[in-house]
C-alpha cells in the first residue's frame, strides 16, 4: 500500500492520537517536517494559525501532507516514528515508512539553513536555556528587549519559546543566526538542562518534608484525634467519561488515583485543569490529601519535581495583593538560597510543577476570565492569580488538579479544564473496608458491618464516606438501636449530636437536647451566619458575636483551622460542612424566634443564585422575626451557596418530621413547631407542582415525558427525610407522564432510596429512565420497592453487575407492568443471562431487552437462547458491544428463528464472522417480523455478505441490514449496495 493510501485508510487514528496527546508532540512533529523540507515556512504558519483547536490543526496537517504526494506521506510517517511513543504508535500502521530521510552529504549552505534542517535537535538544546541565550543575544545587540518579551510570552511553553527564538532569529539573518548556533554548541549540561542539580534537589527535599508533615495526619472530618492517613485512607470510586465502542456514546471508566493525571478522559487537550468533581461529603479533600503524601514518600507521581498545594479556604484569607512567585513559596515553603534560580527552574520547566487547589467550591470569588493578568512575579489579587493559572495564561503547562462540587463550576471555567473525574464515594467494599481500619477489635467490626448490611438504607447512606465516618464513630449508639436504626441523613447526624454532647458533659440520656439547647442555638447561628455569607473558615470575633463559649469549642463540633493562622489568633472551623449545615438548620428549627419566611427563603429560593459581589463579606444577619429584617434575610439567603442551603433544607425537613418532633419539643414551643412543619409540607408540595406544570405538552405521536432536574431530586429527597408518605402519595397524585427522565442528575445509592420512597405511590407505571448516574448494585437494591410501578427501567452506564441486576430481575419477574429494561455499558457477565432467560421465559410480555457494551460471550448468548426460544413478545434485542462469537450468534439466530414477534436485532461489535453470518441469513429467511438487524463493526466477508444477500431475496419484511466496518474492500462494498439497497455501508 502507497504511504498516500495509509494515510487516508489511517486518518481518525491519527487525529485520534494527536489530537489527543500534547501540543508539544505536535509541534515537534512539524519541526521534523520542516527540516525534511516536507513543509514550507507558509505551510507551517498555516497549520499552527492562532485560534486554532488541536484537532482541527491535526486535520488541516493531514489534508495539506496528503495534497503534497506520495513522498510527503512517507515523511509524515517517519516523522511520527520521531515523535510519537511506543503506547501511540501501537494502534498505528507505518508499513515501511517510518525511516527518517538520508541525511544530505553536502552541508546547509548557510547558519539561517542550518537553523532549520537542525531545528529538531535544536529546539531540544534550547530547552531551560532560552532566558540566557537571549541575554546574551541582547548584549550583542542582535535583539531588543522588545523581541525577548516576544518570545518569552508566559503563555508559551518551554518549548514554544525555543521556536519562537529560531523563527525570529532567521528573520534577523546571518549574523544572528550564526551566533546562535555557536551559542548553542557552547551549551553544557548544567543545571538548567536537568533537575539534578544541588538547589533543585535541596529544595525538593524540603518540600517533600512540608508536604508529608501537611498530609500525614487525616484534616477532614474529626480533627480531634491524631488519625494517620496511611492506616484509614480508603479508595472511592473515581470515575472519567469516554467514548464507548468508538462511538459518541460516554462511558463511565474507573480508574486509579495515579491514573488521574493520564490521557484517559481528555476533553480539552489544550487544556491544563483537572476536576475532580464530587457532592459534600464523598471524599476529595481526603484523597487530594493522598495525593500529596503519596508524592511526599516517593510512591507516585514522581515524574513531578515539586508539588504544591493549596487550600482555597486559605486563599479567602489574602487580603493583599501576591505574585505567583511569592503565592508559590510563601503558602508552602520558601527555598533555603538560591531562590531566583528554583522560580527560574519552575518558570522553565512547568510540566515538572503540579499545582492542586482544594474546595474550589469555597473560594469566595466567582470565576471570570475577563482580565488577563500572564507575569509571574507581578503582584495582584488572589483570584487574578488563580484564574489566570486555570486559564493558562500563568505557568502555561503547569498541571493543575481542582476539586469542587459540580455546581461551583461555571460554564466559562469549564472551558479550561483538560478533564473531569467524578468521585462517588465508597464501593460496597470500600464501605467493609473503611469500617475495618477503624476499629481494631474484629468483634466489633463484624456486628457493625452486619448491622449495615441488615438496614439497607443505612448502608446506602454509607457509600458517602462522611456518613461512614459517622456510622464507624458512633458504633456503640448505632448496635444499640436495634430496630430502630438509622434510616435517613438526619437520623444519621442527630446520632452524632447526641453522641458528641453525651461525651462531652454528664447529662441525663433522656435531655440530652434540653439540657445543650444553649450550646446548639450559639453553634446553630454561627453555622447559619456563616452559610449565608459562604464562610467557613471562623475567627475568635466571629465565635464571639454569635456568643460561642469554651464550653460550646469543647463539644468537638468545631476544631482549629491548621490551614489559617493570623495575629488575630486562632481560627476554627467545623467538622465538615454538612455538620454546619446541620447546625444551621437546628437553629431554624429550634430557635422560637425565627418564623415562615426563612422556611420560605430556604425551600423557594430557585436554582439559580443571585450574583455575588465579587468579594463576598459575612454581614450581620439577625434572624429575628420582623417585617423590617423579612427582606433582608431572604436576599441574604438567595446569595448562599444554593447547594449547602438544599443540604440545610433537607436537614429542616428530615427535623420536622413526626419521628423527632417529640424530641424537639422539650426545646421550643410546639405551636410553633407544628407551623413550620406545616410550612415545609407546604413548600414541597408547591415545589413539586411547579415541576410538574413546567412539562411541555408531548408531540404528537410520542409518550409525555419529564426530564427532571437536579432540583426536582433534591425535593424528593427532603420528602423522604420528612418520611411523609401522605406527603408522597400527594405529590405523585400530580405527576401524568409516561416517562421520567433523570439522567445525569447524580443519582447514587442514598437517592435511589429516595426515589423509591417517592415513586412507588404513583397511580400508574411510567417509564423510569437513570442512564448515566451512580446506581450502583446497592441504588438497585433500594429501587425494588417502586419497580411495580415501572414499565420500563433504563440503567445505562450505572456500575451495574450480576449481583444487582439479578436482584432486580427476581423482583421484576413479579410485575405485571415490567417490559422493558436498558443495561447498556455496565459490567454485567455471563452469570446474568441465565437470570434473563429465566425472566424471558416466565414474562410473555415482556418486550425489549438491550444488554450493549458488556461482558457476555459465547456462553452468555448460549444461555440467554434458552429465554428467547420460549419468548413470544420480545420485539428488541440489544447486545451491541459484547464478544458473543460465530457461535453465540448461532444460538441467537437458533433461538429467534421461528421469533414472530422480533423487530430490531443488534450485534454490532461481537467478533462476529462469515460463519455467524450464515447463521444470522437462516434468521433473515425464516422471520416474518425483523426489520432491522444491525452487524456495524464484525468480520464479515464478502462470502457472509453473500448468505446475507441470498436471505434477503426471499424476504421483504427486512428494511435494513447494517454491515460498516466489516471486512470488505472498498470495490466489494460498491459492488454489494448495488445488489440490495438495504445493506447499508
Amino acid at each position: 500500500m502507497s504511504a498516500q493510501c495509509l494515510l487516508r485508510s489511517q486518518r481518525d487514528q491519527l487525529i485520534g492520537v494527536l489530537a489527543g496527546g500534547s501540543q508539544d508532540t505536535f509541534h515537534s512533529l512539524l519541526d521534523y517536517l520542516l527540516a525534511w523540507e516536507a513543509l514550507l515556512q507558509e505551510d507551517y504558519e498555516n497549520v499552527r494559525a492562532s485560534g486554532r483547536t488541536l484537532s482541527g490543526a491535526t486535520r488541516s496537517l493531514l489534508d495539506l501532507v496528503e495534497g503534497k504526494g506520495e513522498a510527503a506521506c512517507r515523511l509524515l510517517f517517519a516523522a511520527l516514528n520521531q515523535v510519537l511513543a511506543a503506547s501511540q504508535k501501537s494502534h498505528l500502521s507505518m508499513e515501511d515508512f517510518s525511516s527518517p530521510p538520508p541525511l544530505e552529504t553536502d552541508p546547509p549552505s548557510s547558519a539561517v539553513q542550518s537553523l532549520l534542517r537542525y531545528r529538531p535537535s535544536l529546539v531540544r538544546k534550547l530547552h531551560g536555556h532560552v532566558a540566557a541565550t537571549l541575554k546574551l543575544l541582547v548584549d550583542r545587540g542582535c535583539f531588543t528587549q522588545y523581541d525577548c518579551d516576544e518570545v518569552q510570552l508566559p503563555v508559551y511553553t518551554p518549548s514554544q519559546q525555543a521556536r519562537r527564538l529560531l523563527d525570529l532569529t532567521r528573520m534577523k539573518g546571518e549574523d544572528t543566526a550564526q551566533l546562535l548556533l555557536t551559542t548553542i554548541q557552547q551549551l553544557g549540561k548544567g543545571p538548567a538542562d536537568t533537575p539534578s542539580g544541588a538547589i533543585y534537589l535541596k529544595y525538593q527535599k524540603k518540600l517533600r518534608t512540608t508536604v508529608s508533615a501537611q498530609s500525614r495526619f487525616l484534616s477532614t472530618y474529626d480533627r480531634t484525634d491524631n488519625i494517620c492517613l496511611e492506616d484509614i485512607y480508603t479508595d472511592g470510586v473515581l470515575e472519567v467519561s469516554q467514548n464507548a465502542c468508538g462511538t459518541s456514546d460516554q462511558k463511565q471508566c474507573p480508574i486509579g488515583l495515579e491514573d488521574i493525571l493520564s490521557s484517559a478522559g481528555t476533553v480539552n487537550e489544550d487544556a491544563d485543569t483537572v476536576l475532580i468533581s464530587g457532592e459534600a461529603g464523598s471524599g476529595k479533600s481526603t484523597l487530594l490529601q493522598w495525593l500529596h503524601l503519596l508524592w511526599a514518600s516517593g510512591r507516585a507521581f514522581q515524574e513531578y519535581l515539586f508539588v504544591f498545594p493549596f487550600s482555597c479556604r486559605r486563599l479567602n484569607f489574602m487580603e493583599r495583593e501576591v505574585s505567583l512567585r511569592s503565592l508559590i513559596f510563601e503558602h508552602c515553603c520558601w527555598p533555603d538560597a538560591d531562590q531566583d534560580q528554583v522560580f527560574q527552574f519552575i518558570l522553565s520547566h512547568p510540566e515538572k510543577t503540579l499545582l492542586t487547589f482544594d474546595g474550589f467550591d469555597e473560594f469566595k470569588f466567582c470565576f471570570a476570565d475577563e482580565k488577563r493578568h500572564c507575569s509571574p512575579t507581578s503582584p495582584t489579587g488572589i483570584q487574578s492569580v488563580l484564574f489566570n493559572l486555570l486559564q493558562g495564561n500563568l505557568l502555561k503547562s503547569v498541571c493543575k488538579v481542582i476539586t469542587s462540587r459540580l455546581e461551583a463550576v461555571s460554564a466559562p471555567l469549564k472551558k479550561y479544564i483538560r478533564k473531569e473525574a467524578s468521585l462517588k464515594g465508597f464501593s460496597q467494599q470500600g464501605i467493609e473496608s473503611f469500617i475495618r481500619k477503624n476499629h481494631s477489635d474484629p468483634t466489633v467490626t463484624a456486628r457493625l458491618i452486619g448491622s449495615l448490611q441488615s438496614n439497607s438504607a443505612l448502608f446506602s447512606l454509607c457509600h458517602i464516606p462522611v456518613f461512614s465516618w459517622i456510622v464507624s464513630r458512633c458504633h456503640a449508639e448505632l448496635l444499640g438501636q436495634g430496630s430502630s436504626s438509622p434510616q435517613t441523613m438526619t437520623d444519621l447526624y442527630l446520632m452524632i449530636l447526641q453522641h458528641f454532647l453525651l461525651h462531652s458533659a454528664q447529662s441525663a440520656a433522656g435531655s440530652w437536647i434540653q439540657g445543650r439547647v444553649g450550646t446548639i442555638l450559639r453553634l446553630g447561628k454561627l453555622a447559619l451566619d456563616g452559610l449565608v455569607s459562604s464562610c467557613y473558615v471562623f475567627s475568635t470575633q466571629d465565635l464571639k458575636q454569635a456568643q460561642v463559649a469554651e464550653e460550646d469549642i469543647s463539644t468537638g463540633f468545631l476544631s482549629t483551622s491548621k490551614n489559617i493562622s493570623s495575629q488575630s489568633g486562632k481560627h476554627y472551623e467545623f467538622l465538615h460542612i454538612t455538620v454546619q449545615c446541620f447546625f444551621a438548620s437546628l437553629f431554624i428549627v429550634i430557635n422560637d424566634n425565627i418564623d415562615h419566611f426563612i422556611i420560605a427563603a430556604l425551600f423557594c429560593s430557585g436554582t439559580k443564585k443571585s450574583a455575588l459581589a465579587s468579594v463576598r463579606t459575612c454581614p450581620e444577619p439577625c434572624f429575628l422575626s420582623t417585617s423590617r429584617q423579612e427582606s433582608r434575610v431572604q436576599t441574604l439567603l438567595q446569595k448562599a451557596e444554593r447547594p449547602n442551603l438544599q443540604i440545610t433544607a433537607s436537614f429542616v425537613a428530615g427535623l420536622l418530621s413526626q419521628r423527632h418532633r417529640s424530641a424537639l419539643l422539650e426545646s421550643c414551643q410546639p405551636a410553633k413547631l407544628a407551623r413550620k412543619h406545616d410550612y415545609v409540607k407546604k413548600y414541597l408540595s408547591k415545589g413539586m407542582l411547579k415541576h410538574f406544570k413546567s412539562i411541555p405538552p408531548p408531540l404528537k405521536g410520542e409518550k409525555k415525558s419529564m426530564h427532571a432536574m437536579p432540583e426536582f431530586v433534591w425535593l424528593i429527597k427532603c420528602i423522604y427525610e420528612m418520611q411523609n408518605s401522605d406527603l408522597a402519595k400527594d405529590a405523585m397524585a400530580k405527576l401524568e407522564v409516561e416517562h421520567l427522565k433523570l439522567t445525569y442528575c447524580n443519582i447514587g445509592p442514598a437517592e435511589c432510596t429516595a426515589l423509591a420512597f417517592v415513586l412507588r405511590h404513583l397511580k400508574k407505571p411510567v417509564g423510569l429512565q437513570l442512564d448515566c448516574n451512580s446506581v450502583g448494585d446497592a441504588g438497585i437494591e433500594q429501587l425494588l420497592p417502586c419497580l411495580e410501578k415501572c414499565h420500563a427501567i433504563y440503567l445505562r452506564n450505572n456500575n451495574i453487575s450480576d449481583e444487582g441486576i439479578c436482584r432486580l430481575l427476581e423482583k421484576g419477574i413479579h410485575c405485571p407492568s415490567f417490559q422493558k429494561i436498558a443495561l447498556f455499558n455496565n459490567n454485567l457477565t455471563n452469570e446474568c443471562t441465565k437470570h434473563f432467560a429465566k425472566l424471558l421465559k416466565q414474562k410473555q410480555n415482556f418486550l425489549s431487552l438491550r444488554l450493549g457494551n458488556n461482558h457476555i460471550t459465547e456462553e452468555g448468548a448460549e444461555q440467554l437462547a434458552e429465554g428467547l426460544r420460549e419468548s413470544s413478545s420480545l420485539q428488541y434485542l440489544g447486545l451491541w458491544g459484547n464478544k458473543i462469537g460465530d457461535k453465540g450468534a448461532e444460538a441467537l439466530a437458533r433461538a429467534l428463528q421461528s421469533s414472530r414477534t422480533l423487530v430490531w436485532l443488534s450485534l454490532v461489535d461481537n467478533n462476529i464472522g462469515s460463519v455467524g453470518a450464515h447463521a444470522l441469513a437462516g434468521l433473515i429467511q425464516g422471520s416474518v417480523s425483523l426489520e432491522e438487524l444491525w452487524l456495524t463493526n464484525n468480520h464479515i466477508t464478502r462470502q457472509g455478505v453473500q448468505y446475507l444477500l441470498e436471505a434477503l431475496e426471499k424476504n421483504t419484511t427486512v428494511k435494513s441490514v447494517w454491515l460498516r466496518g466489516n471486512k470488505l474492500s472498498t470495490e466489494e462494498v460498491e459492488e454489494l449496495t448495488q445488489i440490495d439497497r438495504r445493506l447499508t455501508f
